[in-house]
């Protein structure tokens, strides 16, 4: 990590305030560093899914056992987010991106040097630990690399990186696979981290740090609660015994009382309540998860629809799913940009109804379908997600004061997973359901997730937000 001390901190180099930004020379070399990390923890996550058939055969285990290789990764990056944005919160964002970024980087060398499934899920573990570092406080850099004019673009940009990597990370597994074994897909990692923590150490700015003190115990609880609620989800999802997963489910919800009645009066707490008293963050987040939750159902129950209702190859299947992220790369910059100038309420609910409605026109699309019936429909779902994202990020981040844009940060990526998570595990109950139409049931419900978001998008119009872009005259 960084081994500048706070107090040197502000002797030695320019504090940015959030709002003020980084010159422009500067600013491109913290959004090239921003790009390199945040890529690397978004194609990490893809490229590992495609590749565990390989994995599962190579280290001789069997496909159930070989799901620790994605749920460790999971896990790790769950119970930290929120501890590590706290804690940036003290030390400073760029501390934490930094010694993530280390940490993901050393971490992908020992995924590929792996021997066994043990050490592979250590190694994947720290993985995530490293991409929690990243992750947890990547939108409070975003605040403080961009001026307030240009916030907008900012975020619309980052959201292109991780749309874009979240598109090739298949293609880019399947290529690596094609020409060398499975443990290239991390050693890849080990020269573009490097690349990055070169980057990184002149360019991210240092920011202003709070005078209050990390919580241990907070930390640990927050762990607990939120580490066993997706154990439980993961276990549900793959119909593991109703009474393990209940357990889960209860131990996760007495810590998380005990973690709210921790954190009630808290001047900052690591879970930010504090937060969530106001509308708009409150909405904002509600309609993140949401959203998610809506994604993570289309994202799992499309290739089954693709396979097994409409007799799709594999390569057919990579190629039909591709409209959707092309899509979102496309409409996220231009959203970024409009959110400087129009409410997120209005273009997030507009992208919102767009993504419910293309949801709803794949769950009942004809029976044989051809490319076109199915491309246009994914079109129209990246498009309102594309259009719903950066507007949406955006306002998560300025409804919170600049001083807890730490927490702030670690909910934006909070609700990302956790709304994947709980897509994820509904797609496996609308299966249990029915086998033949689960699919379908699946996308129906993602349509109603988007719908809610919707809703929630839009009550964001009824609320008082100072933070609200203004249209210029």
């Amino acid at each position: 990590m960084d081994p500048t001390t706070p107090s040197h901190n502000a002797k030695a180099h320019h504090i940015v305030t959030a709002g003020e930004g980084l010159p422009a020379d500067k600013r491109t070399l913290a959004v090239v560093t921003l790009s390199i990390a945040v890529g690397l923890a978004t194609l990490d996550t893809a490229i590992a899914n495609t590749a565990l058939p390989v994995m599962a055969i190579d280290l001789h285990t069997t496909p159930a056992a070989s799901v620790w290789i994605v749920t460790a990764y999971q896990l790790a990056m769950m119970v930290s987010l929120l501890p590590l944005a706290a804690l940036g919160e003290i030390v400073g964002y760029r501390r934490i991106y930094i010694g993530g970024l280390a940490l993901f980087t050393a971490a992908s060398l020992l995924c590929a040097v792996s021997w066994s499934l043990p050490t592979l899920v250590v190694a994947r573990f720290l993985q995530g630990l490293g991409g929690a570092g990243i992750m947890s406080v990547n939108s409070a850099l975003i605040r403080f690399i961009y001026p307030s004019k240009g916030l907008g673009r900012g975020v619309g940009l980052n959201t292109l990186i991780v749309a874009i990597a979240f598109t090739v990370g298949p293609s880019v597994a399947s290529a690596i696979l094609a020409i060398a074994p499975w443990p290239w897909l991390f050693a890849v990692n080990v020269p573009l981290g490097l690349i990055g923590l070169a980057l990184a150490i002149p360019s991210l700015p240092f920011t202003p740090n709070s005078t209050h003190h990390f919580d241990m115990k907070t930390a640990l609880l927050n762990a607990a609660a939120f580490g066993l609620l997706i154990l439980a989800i993961g276990e549900g999802a793959h119909q593991a015994s109703a009474n393990v997963v209940g357990l889960e489910f209860a131990a996760a919800l007495i810590c998380g009382v005990f973690l709210l009645r921790r954190q009630a009066s808290h001047p900052a707490p690591m879970l930010p309540v504090d937060l969530f008293r106001r509308p708009m963050f409150a909405l904002s987040a509600v309609t993140a998860v949401c959203s998610f939750a809506a994604q993570g159902l289309a994202f799992v129950s499309l290739p089954f629809f693709f396979h097994h209702d409409l007799g799709r190859t594999q390569v057919e299947i990579g190629l039909l799913m591709t409209p959707w992220p092309v899509a979102v790369a496309i409409m996220a910059p231009i959203a970024g940009r409009l959110s400087d100038r129009y409410p997120a309420g209005i273009l997030g609910g507009v992208g919102l109804a767009l993504l419910s409605i293309g949801m709803l026109l794949m769950a009942f699309m004809p029976g044989q379908p051809s490319v076109f019936d199915i491309s246009w429909r994914m079109l129209l779902c990246g498009m309102g997600f594309g259009f719903f994202q950066s507007p949406n990020l955006k306002a998560l981040m300025t409804s919170a004061p600049a001083e807890r844009s730490g927490g702030a940060s670690g909910i934006v990526a909070t609700a990302r997973l956790f709304g994947q998570s709980i897509g994820a595990a509904l797609v496996a109950l609308c299966f249990s359901v029915s086998m033949s139409h689960g699919s379908r049931l699946a996308l129906g419900l993602g349509a109603g997730f988007a719908g809610a978001a919707c809703l929630a998008s839009f009550l964001r119009l009824l609320t008082n937000n100072p933070a609200a872009p203004r249209t210029p005259r």
